[in-house]
């Protein structure tokens, strides 16, 4: 039992990739608003709760095991997050946690703290900062403008776990960059499962900010951002035709020339296969254009080798438009089936000597082709920020480059302590 007179105290284990980490920074800022207090450990955690991943079979294999280690060293554990959509997989292996919730469930997650660790009555409002709990450094916040996803790509179940595409209206997301600004933010990272397809759900519901009007679309979404003079990286865009109508921007830097688009693959016929939104569109074509535009713009992306069906000849095109497309930075996934996901039925699967052997060979070719884009750049002056300083040598990111953000499948992993409880990463 607690003492009467102290704070009750909450552990946070918060995994997977950018959007998680908005969701745990909404849940602990409702808690600290109520009085909670954010443990550094396990045993110093009234209670704990594991923010989950369940994208991929290895964040799964993560995630029950980040449930176990809380159940051993703490005991009362509420889980939440992605993993939380499939509770059976979590009770057949920890039948002891206090409750399941699926993902950005908010209030489930506060009423089952609510009702096994109750707050204290007289909750300190004045406490929380106005930007809410971050768990990011000082200078950088992510912004999730909308939750779910629309698209049915073959290999992922991510509508299944999130739901389908809910955005958030533009004055509301404008009025939460503007706060994350004045409290010192300097570079807003946009996030969500398909940023470019940003308030169609809602059709594009007009808003106001700043006494001015706005949709919830896209292009709106980037110049209102543009407003608040603090660098905004877009993330998760596919190649629709209406991103063209950015670059302009990127071009007189009122946002970042940078985008992230997850092409996946440059076969015509495996993207089929995935289902891939945009899979018809000429990327290539696009991605030309985009430079004519904006000479300086970087171009991130990720890809799967090895998925059902792939050919030799599918695989070599896939090196072609890689070395068409010329991308600044590159990830890649080799392909593994996911629980749920209808790709799981295509025939074909590569056996997984090839897999690794096509995985090699991507990531080299890959390598090459940044290494050469990166020696251009030698001996240009460049803002930058400034992440960290050892020993001497600073880390930090031009408004070109930044290291790789996480996505769905790419797993980071977070024990929250003091710096949560004091409003920052």
């Amino acid at each position: 039992m607690r003492p009467a007179a102290r704070a009750p105290r909450v552990g946070f284990v918060s995994l997977g990739c950018p959007k998680a980490l908005v969701d745990s920074e909404r849940i602990l800022t409702h808690l600290r608003a109520e009085g909670y207090e954010v443990a550094p450990t396990y045993e110093a955690a009234d209670i704990v709760v594991v923010n989950t991943c369940g994208f991929i079979d290895a964040a799964v294999d993560e995630s029950l095991d980040a449930i176990g280690e809380a159940l051993e060293h703490n005991g009362r554990v509420i889980v939440t997050g992605c993993l939380g959509a499939r509770p059976q997989r979590i009770l057949e292996r920890h039948p002891r946690v206090l409750k399941v919730t699926g993902p950005h469930a908010y209030e489930d997650v506060v009423g089952a703290v609510h009702e096994h660790l109750p707050p204290r009555h007289d909750p300190f409002f004045d406490l929380l900062p106005p930007q809410g709990v971050r768990l990011t450094p000082r200078h950088y916040a992510y912004l999730k403008v909308a939750e779910g996803c629309n698209n049915k790509c073959s290999f992922c179940i991510i509508p299944a776990m999130r739901g389908r595409l809910a955005s958030r209206r533009i004055d509301e997301v404008l009025r939460e960059a503007e706060r994350l600004v004045a409290a010192g933010v300097k570079e807003l990272l946009v996030i969500s499962q398909d940023t470019s397809a940003y308030g169609s759900d809602i059709r594009y519901a007009p808003g106001a900010w700043r006494g001015a009007s706005y949709q919830t679309r896209f292009i709106d979404l980037a110049r209102g951002l543009a407003e608040l003079g603090a660098w905004v990286r877009l993330h998760y865009v596919y190649p629709y035709p209406h991103v063209d109508e950015v670059i302009p921007l990127m071009a007189a830097r009122r946002v970042l020339p940078y985008l992230d688009v997850p092409f996946q693959h440059g076969s015509p016929a495996v993207l089929k296969r995935m289902r891939r939104p945009a899979h018809s569109e000429n990327t290539l074509k696009r991605i030309g254009a985009w430079r004519a535009q904006c000479p300086d713009l970087t171009i991130r992306s990720t890809f799967i080798v090895g998925f059902p069906g792939e050919t030799d000849g599918e695989f070599a095109q896939l090196l072609a438009w890689l070395d068409e497309a010329q991308l600044d930075r590159v990830g890649c996934f080799k392909y593994s089936p996911v629980e749920g996901a209808a790709a799981n039925a295509l025939p074909g699967h590569v056996a997984p000597q090839l897999q690794e052997e096509r995985y090699a060979r991507f990531m080299e070719r890959a390598a090459a082709i940044s290494r050469r884009r990166l020696a251009q750049r030698v001996g240009r002056h460049m803002r930058v920020l400034v992440d960290t300083v050892a020993d001497g040598t600073a880390t930090a990111r031009s408004d070109r480059w930044r290291g790789a953000d996480r996505r769905c499948g790419e797993r980071a992993r977070r024990r929250l302590g003091r710096g949560a409880d004091r409003g920052r990463g």
